[in-house]
């Protein structure tokens, strides 16, 4: 009869919420390539991470929110579990110990909210011109004030189809502007936006989908994903 392989794994664990950043050349790392990332830095720092106690254990570190590609910000999330009770202090420093440019541990803290908890993000996005921003700015008022604002959204193949289709989505009802300023050559755009599992719009949609409509093209957008909000308003943490 085949044991489990973790049958002696410690089920003791210590939970810990790390708030970390990831900018620079970093903010290209995709997703997963992350995800192995912070296993490689995890084990080069010998944190003492704990293990899942399915019958394939794997340590534990789970990435309540994805950030788009291409974007900065100093508001990740990673949660991981530890078999040992170690200060917040000491594991931020032992982490970035090892991590590569453009990534590194901000603070750590108990969790306190579910992952189911996120709603929304903050974006601060600044699109450069090689001319003024201010008539840019005035078609974003265009932009917004439209009774409708919609997108081409590829859909899933159904069953026994090998290509999906696309779908019409209105994003206006889920684009909250937070302020929109012209800055010499700079659109300056903060936008709340939906994140989490019920729905999530990329910043770069709207962007996209603005530029297309004011019908130019800037020489360079650079986006910070600046907070990450639940559903009553508050800052997860």
């Amino acid at each position: 009869m085949l044991m489990p392989k973790n049958q002696n794994l410690n089920i003791e664990r210590w939970d810990y919420r790390l708030t970390y950043a990831k900018e620079g050349r970093a903010r290209y790392i995709s997703h997963l390539d992350l995800m192995r990332t912070m296993q490689r830095a995890i084990k080069r720092a010998r944190v003492p991470i704990w293990y899942t106690q399915g019958f394939n254990p794997h340590a534990y570190l789970m990435f309540p929110l994805a950030l788009p590609l291409g974007t900065d910000s100093k508001v990740e999330i990673l949660d991981i579990a530890l078999t040992e009770d170690i200060p917040f202090d000491k594991v931020v420093d032992m982490l970035n110990s090892s991590m590569p440019e453009g990534l590194y541990f901000v603070s750590a803290a108990r969790p306190v909210m579910k992952h189911t908890d996120i709603a929304s993000a903050e974006y601060v996005i600044r699109a450069e011109l090689d001319a003024p921003a201010d008539s840019l700015l005035e078609k974003w008022q265009e932009f917004v004030s439209q009774e409708e604002i919609t997108i081409e959204k590829r859909t899933k193949p159904k069953k026994g189809r090998k290509q999906g289709g696309v779908k019409l989505v209105d994003i206006k009802p889920h684009i909250t502007v937070v302020s929109a300023q012209a800055r010499e050559n700079a659109l300056m755009l903060t936008l709340r936006l939906p994140a989490g599992g019920e729905f999530n719009l990329n910043s770069s949609v709207v962007t996209d989908a603005f530029f297309a409509f004011a019908q130019t093209e800037p020489e360079q957008v650079c986006t910070e994903r600046t907070k990450i909000l639940a559903a009553n308003g508050e800052e997860f943490a």
